[in-house]
């Protein structure tokens, strides 16, 4: 499997404060659960957000993909961009150094027992 990465940018309506309707808020509930979907099929390799929320603010989403088109599909069918929340854009990426397989372990748990508390 090769990886790659496709960065997320709201649309211009959505850079600003107080713009967001319920809608959006569903469409984005519905990137989460596909992100969800994603890594347990074993194909999302990370995702996250830059911490502001302006222009500014950039997703990026690393999947494993057979190649370019099955890559593409995958950043296609994401809500945010399917739904036209999101633009999106598509590179090839090798991921240089991983945390391992302990993220894993610690996300099934999770997963298996999602109200356990440490301490």
């Amino acid at each position: 499997m090769n990886e790659y990465i496709y960065f997320l940018r709201l649309v211009e309506r959505l850079q600003v404060d107080g713009a967001w309707t319920k809608e959006d808020e569903e469409i984005i509930k519905r990137h989460v659960n596909y992100l969800s979907k994603l890594k347990e099929e074993g194909k999302l390799v990370l995702a996250g957000r830059t911490q502001v929320s302006d222009a500014e603010t950039v997703g990026i989403v690393i999947v494993y993909a057979k190649d370019e088109d099955d890559a593409n599909s995958i950043m296609s069918n994401d809500p945010a961009v399917k739904e036209g929340i999101m633009k999106s854009e598509l590179t090839p990426f090798h991921t240089a150094f991983k945390w391992g397989e302990l993220w894993d372990w610690i996300y099934i748990i999770y997963k298996k027992y999602p109200t356990y508390t440490i301490g």
